[in-house]
């Protein structure tokens, strides 16, 4: 059967990689363009992955009216323009996390969305994976009733990206907590069922990056001088329904697990539950037992960067909403920039007055 959804990519760099094996496992889409302003990596892109047709100039993908879908994997700064544009060229746009550095910015690409009548969604590869997928299917049956509570965190220990397109302000927006925020956020309030936030009190700080000899043990080099983006972000966060939320994460913290430890707690008024441990705990209150359950997870068919684009472009084919839809990354950016304005301020930033 021939593919019916025509695929151009822009950005072939990193997450690019990750996501080319979903294109290519989907019955319905074949990736037939590639852009990046790098040509050496477009052309070494090229070669790897027999996409004939490259270029370094956007408007070639847009101006294409074969192309049905644009994936956008480029550094944040573009990810509003180009998507806009994308939606306004009349594709169906997949784009990477975060959806943009900002809420402004995101209100713009959901009304180009809706100008457009295309499908817009945001590359949340965690919500695909299989222990978040069966752990979202108990929450669904109920087995943690109201959820009225939540921690999480994602914390790196001496693990300093690499790219400028991360520590630079100017290209990402910010630093841990939107580059990695945005994950463990997204995915706890998923979870929660995405209930409405109305105020955030939240820091962002630079501390262990200032320290003679930093380093990151991600290629073993020194933190750049240059790093213009905080290191580490907190926050407490209020729902409309009541609920709270406490959130934490860091590229540099001293921390007992090397590497990244992520977590997520749910406390709900049926049961508590872990992820990614997949474990639920419930209580009987007239027998006095105490119940916890380990979920049997199925290993993942698909790694989630390309179960994400398979499942976008079954979303397209079925004429169903978007699997990640722009109002919930709103949300996420909503809180994580009231996380910025709080250190600012030193104050709690009301979200149901913005």
């Amino acid at each position: 059967m021939a593919k019916t959804l025509k695929v151009g990519i822009i950005g072939v760099g990193g997450i690019a990689q990750v996501h080319m094996p979903g294109w290519e496992r989907s019955p319905h889409t074949e990736v037939v363009v590639g852009c990046d302003v790098d040509e050496g990596a477009l052309k070494s892109w090229s070669e790897k992955y027999q996409v004939p047709k490259i270029t370094t100039n956007v408007n070639d993908l847009l101006t294409d009216k074969t192309i049905d879908i644009i994936d956008i994997c480029t550094p944040n700064k573009y990810h509003a323009p180009l998507t806009i544009a994308a939606l306004e060229a009349g594709k169906h746009v997949l784009c990477e996390k975060p959806l943009a550095p900002t809420p402004t910015e995101i209100r713009q690409m959901i009304e180009a969305r809706d100008r457009s009548g295309k499908l817009l969604m945001t590359a949340q590869q965690q919500r695909f994976q299989g222990n978040s997928k069966a752990l979202m299917r108990e929450i669904k049956q109920g087995a943690l009733g109201d959820i009225y509570h939540a921690r999480s965190w994602m914390l790196r220990r001496i693990a300093f990206p690499g790219r400028e397109s991360f520590w630079l302000k100017k290209y990402s927006g910010g630093g841990a907590c939107i580059d990695i925020g945005v994950h463990v956020l997204d995915l706890t309030l998923w979870f929660m069922g995405n209930p409405q936030p109305i105020a955030v009190t939240g820091v962002s700080r630079t501390v262990l990056a200032k320290n003679q000899g930093a380093f990151s043990l991600w290629g073993g080099f020194p933190v750049p001088k240059d790093a213009d983006v905080e290191e580490f972000a907190a926050g407490f966060v209020r729902f409309a329904n009541g609920a709270t939320l406490i959130l934490e994460v860091s590229w540099l913290l001293h921390h007992n697990t090397p590497g990244e430890d992520e977590q997520i707690w749910l406390y709900g008024t049926n049961g508590g539950a872990h992820h990614p441990k997949g474990e639920i705990y419930q209580t009987n209150y007239t027998t006095r037992q105490l119940y916890n359950t380990s979920l049997q997870i199925t290993a993942d068919v698909n790694p989630p960067h390309a179960q994400e684009c398979i499942e976008f472009a079954q979303a397209i084919i079925d004429g169903a909403p978007s699997p990640v839809p722009p109002e919930q990354s709103l949300q996420v950016l909503s809180i994580l920039d009231a996380v910025y304005r709080s250190q600012e301020s030193g104050r709690e930033i009301r979200l149901d007055t913005d």
